[in-house]
């Protein structure tokens, strides 16, 4: 197992289900998920599981995430918050896809209530198969990055 084909999955309590079919789906094409949790319905809260992710792949752990809750919002707004995540919430395939290619995003977020299942394991295929363009986007990512305290 190196980084380079480990991605992390986090959820809060709304999106067990779907994010397990995410951790089957990519699995099945060469990724190892490294599923952090949660496993039972309990009520949890979305920021705790976005950090622990985010965190994840800011030291290099994990290449990249996805996270879910019920927007999707919330654990991105979470997620976010720790130096060098790069995470955006795509509710449809072009979004995932354009995240990769000009932001260089390392995570993505879903939401459970937002997607489908067969939706939501197409935005992973688009985000997990894209690669940053670099360029003229590398400066506007490194802009976003000067921005990090």
């Amino acid at each position: 197992m190196t980084p380079s084909n480990r991605v992390v999955l986090s959820s809060d309590h709304a999106a067990i289900q779907l994010r397990q079919a995410i951790a089957a789906h990519i699995a099945v094409r060469g990724w190892v998920a490294v599923d952090i949790g949660p496993t039972t319905p309990e009520s949890t809260p979305y920021p705790k599981h976005g950090e622990a992710a985010a965190r994840l792949v800011a030291s290099g752990d994990c290449r990249f995430g996805i996270i879910l809750c019920g927007t999707g919002q919330g654990i991105m707004m979470a997620a976010n918050k720790v130096t060098g995540i790069r995470c955006g919430v795509c509710s449809d395939t072009f979004s995932a896809r354009m995240i990769r290619q000009h932001n260089d995003a390392n995570m993505l977020s879903i939401g459970a209530r937002v997607v489908g299942e067969g939706l939501a394991l197409d935005i992973v295929d688009a985000f997990l198969n894209a690669r940053f363009e670099g360029g003229r986007h590398a400066t506007r990512v490194n802009m976003i990055e000067s921005l990090e305290g």
